[in-house]
């Protein structure tokens, strides 16, 4: 059997193994397998995992690795070069001095130099340099988009994952509540002060609660495998995240995020620096029009025999120099297309920075506001919490009083249930809408 087949087989069966337990067997504080989990995760640990591990975030870097060095290739072509030559030549001797071949200067001919090579005027060269630099300044601002893109990500996925654990609990807590209703229920039957519907229905709740419980389990577990993709270079499911959904972060004021997008958003860095490549872009096709002048610098031995001097006394070591002016003259108008092609890109290049401006303004605002109703609604969505776990204590206390109904203890319960969820929702929404911001302003 092929390797990659055993390969694939074991890791198969051991995936088998993992998702063949009961998932009522495990905890929060669990993976599927049942075994404790070693690593607790806070949100700056899970945030340098993912940046690591980020294939899309490494492409971002590695472009702008590799556009630096674009630049660097571009600085050295202003400067002069330096290069050696060694070189011998056969020729066929005829009795001439050239041999068979008249353009050589004789049978044996020996080279051996140094060669200096430099650009006097080269204004495609330096185009190209110039455009190199704006070329990697996008590349970086791109950088910067993925990284906050990936941030904003790995919040999100981070708080999925507490608020799960936060549902979990809160799935445990009322199925043991509506436990004790249902033992309510039971012993105030046998006591004849109750009918057995009421007993029904807490039985219906009960079973409804322990699903919830399965449901809650199942939505924690999804969601640690949905990280672990992000977290680690290995698939593993032994960790869990710390719940710091307390420590909310506070939304400065409006005019203070505007500040901070106008001077650190990488989208509109990047879109800026494409239209300032897109205008070198344009000056390095215009460049092919004008002439070029360089210079060589040579020195070494150019002689029929390897020495410093000939049998006459005479030196073969020595220097020659020389210089170039080429003048453009006629390529059937493939510059002037060039020139044409370039100053399209860049008229779409500034077409692309207005919009992009636009969208982060319009971007800037919804955010704001997303964050900002966001945090209003804690204070309610917590309000609502405390009176449903009043109205569930006051609604017992009716009910053993005999002046509730089954039905209305159900209710309450089911009420506190939801609020319970609504609060934990409303403070991941305001995580998610926090992160989702400083993706345009940066940390503040």
């Amino acid at each position: 059997m092929p390797r990659a087949v055993v390969i694939l087989g074991v890791a198969l069966t051991g995936c088998f193994s993992v998702y063949g337990q009961a998932p009522a067997t495990s905890s929060p504080g669990q993976n599927v397998s049942g075994a404790a989990a070693p690593l607790r995760l806070t949100l700056s640990d899970a945030l340098a995992r993912a940046r690591a591990n980020s294939q899309t975030l490494l492409a971002a870097n590695t472009a702008a690795l590799l556009a630096h060095e674009d630049r660097v290739q571009a600085r050295a072509a202003l400067l002069p070069s330096l290069s050696g030559l060694s070189q011998f030549i056969y020729t066929e001797p005829n009795g001439t001095p050239s041999g068979v071949f008249v353009s050589n200067d004789g049978p044996h001919v020996y080279n051996d130099q140094l060669l200096v090579h430099g650009d006097i005027f080269a204004p495609s060269k330096r185009a190209d340099y110039q455009l190199s630099i704006a070329a990697e300044a996008v590349a970086q601002a791109k950088a910067e988009v993925a990284a906050r893109g990936l941030n904003a990500t790995v919040v999100q996925l981070y708080y999925a994952m507490v608020v799960a654990q936060r549902k979990y609990v809160n799935a445990q807590q009322s199925l043991q509540e509506a436990t004790q209703f249902a033992d309510l229920t039971q012993k105030q039957e046998q006591g004849g002060e109750v009918a057995h519907a009421d007993v029904v229905k807490a039985q219906i709740q009960l079973e409804q609660r322990r699903r919830d419980e399965q449901d809650a389990e199942l939505a924690l577990e999804k969601a640690r495998i949905s990280f672990a993709v992000l977290l680690f270079p290995n698939f593993r499911q032994d960790y869990s995240v710390v719940d710091d959904l307390e420590q909310t972060v506070p939304l400065p004021a409006f005019p203070e995020v505007q500040t901070l997008a106008a001077r650190n958003n990488p989208d509109i860095r990047a879109a800026e620096a494409l239209v300032r490549q897109e205008n070198f872009d344009v000056a390095s096709a215009r460049s092919a029009l004008l002439p070029s002048l360089s210079f060589d610098y040579f020195f070494g031995i150019n002689a029929n025999e390897f020495a410093i001097n000939n049998a006459d006394h005479m030196r073969n070591l020595g220097s020659a120099a020389q210089a170039q002016l080429t003048i453009p003259l006629w390529n059937w108008g493939a510059v002037r297309s060039r020139i044409r092609q370039a100053e399209l890109r860049r008229r779409q290049a500034q077409v692309d920075l207005g919009f992009t401006q636009r969208e982060l303004l319009a971007n800037l605002n919804s955010f704001y506001l997303e964050a900002g109703s966001a945090s209003a609604q804690l204070a309610s969505l917590r309000h609502s919490l405390d009176l449903a776990q009043e109205s569930v204590r006051l609604t017992l206390l009716q009910y053993q009083a005999g002046e509730a109904t089954a039905l209305e203890v159900v209710d309450a319960q089911s009420t506190l249930r939801q609020a319970r969820n609504a609060y934990d929702d409303g403070m991941v929404r305001y995580r998610v809408a926090i992160a989702n911001l400083q993706t345009l302003t940066g940390a503040f």
